[in-house]
């Protein structure tokens, strides 16, 4: 067993990485991180669940994937099973930036990417001194934010949050106060303010999938994720918006890489999700009343497709659930609506490849449903192609270590 899977919950993605693995002939076992005890002692560790110990299948092990929900959480099994000896993806050098969205957005920077205009304020809106009495930064905070990101909406983020939680826009300087009012020092925004200009990127953004194995250079996927829609200024899913797979430009793909490189630094193998938004501006290229009547025609397939995924006992008959969800993913995309926005959003992706905007990475990519389905990605493959490289690689190191050995010796 060279290959394990940390997770908090088997759920949709770990049953579909261990029907891959069971497809690609690889012997997986798997590491549950939640109710479970670490002990450091004198003779080692231990790592216990209240029933069973999972030391040994630890220690057999080579190479763990590390699909661990929370961040927090994945950073703590990075940071524990690297200090076991364990190769993990992602490494822990890797979490600790796509942690932060400002320290992806800093190394994007640094390489010259472009990204949206940014400032950071390592300043909470509301501070307590020794003595119990509280700061109110909100006014200070407020009039920093606006020196530099004055024209246009001001988004407001959480640094570490996800699924667009908590993200707000203020349309207007003086809406920008009671924004500020409601950040939270908290798990999802350890310290400071995240603002970021308001990108025009019209009704979608972009998911891309970039993946390296072991001796291998990184590849990025040419199909990606359209996240679209004009329920919210944030076009994720989960508030309501749709999915389309699309085509990426050449030029996107290069940059792509390139950020995540930045990132997977001297890593042997890793594997990232990308979100990119193109500055459209006014170069729209179709009325917005016509974009919204062809996605209004694709809701009640889409909504047929979320039914599907809410259903609480999908774990238990993965089997079947999963063949009624390509089903109707099929349906959904068979639809000459979802042609004509996928064929609009690729124009349009064409027209402005040059200013597509990268602004967040995520480690722990979901895949199971959209990617998968819509993209075409069934991200077990790579993230199982690259465990598999780095043991490989490994084996190749200590073959070749044992045959230097033995010449030396004769």
């Amino acid at each position: 067993m060279k290959i394990a899977i940390l997770f908090e919950n088997s759920k949709t993605e770990e049953l579909g990485i261990k029907s891959t693995a069971e497809q690609l002939g690889i012997d997986l076992s798997f590491i549950p991180f939640r109710k479970v005890a670490i002990c450091l002692n004198e003779t080692g560790y231990s790592f216990r669940t209240r029933g069973k110990n999972f030391s040994k299948v630890i220690d057999d092990c080579e190479v763990v994937l590390n699909r661990a929900q929370s961040k927090n959480r994945r950073l703590y099994a990075a940071t524990i099973l690297e200090a076991f000896g364990k190769y993990v993806i992602n490494p822990l050098s890797i979490e600790a930036v796509c942690f932060s969205k400002f320290k992806t957005v800093l190394r994007f920077w640094k390489e010259g990417i472009k990204t949206p205009k940014t400032v950071y304020i390592p300043c909470n809106v509301k501070e307590f001194k020794t003595d119990g009495s509280k700061i109110n930064n909100e006014k200070d905070i407020c009039d920093l934010i606006q020196q530099d990101l004055m024209s246009g909406g001001i988004v407001v983020k959480p640094d570490s949050g996800s699924h667009g939680n908590k993200v707000l826009l203020a349309k207007k300087q003086e809406e920008l106060i009671p924004i500020l009012r409601e950040s939270e020092t908290s798990i999802i925004n350890p310290i400071g303010i995240l603002a970021q200009t308001f990108v025009q990127k019209w009704f979608y953004d972009l998911r891309i999938i970039v993946a390296k194995e072991s001796g291998r250079p990184p590849y990025c996927y040419q199909k990606a994720l359209a996240r679209a829609g004009y329920k919210d200024f944030r076009t994720n899913t989960y508030l309501g918006n749709l999915a389309f797979g699309v085509t990426l430009p050449t030029c996107v793909m290069e940059n792509a890489i390139k950020c995540c490189n930045t990132i997977g630094g001297n890593s042997k193998a890793w594997i990232i999700a990308l979100d990119a938004m193109p500055d459209i501006g006014n170069d729209k290229i179709a009325d917005d009343q016509y974009v919204k009547k062809e996605l209004d025609k694709l809701r009640p397939s889409f909504n047929a497709i979320k039914k599907i995924k809410s259903e609480k006992s999908k774990e238990k008959n993965f089997v079947d659930w999963n063949k009624r969800l390509e089903n109707a993913f099929e349906h959904y995309k068979n639809q000459r609506a979802y042609k004509k926005i996928q064929t609009l959003v690729e124009e349009s992706l064409e027209r402005n490849r040059y200013n597509v905007l990268f602004h967040e990475a995520n480690s722990c990519p979901e895949f199971w449903e959209q990617t998968r389905l819509i993209a075409g990605v069934n991200l077990a493959v790579p993230l199982l192609k690259c465990a598999q490289s780095v043991v490989e690689t490994k084996d190749e190191q200590l073959y070749e270590y044992r045959k230097y050995t033995s010449a030396r010796m004769s």
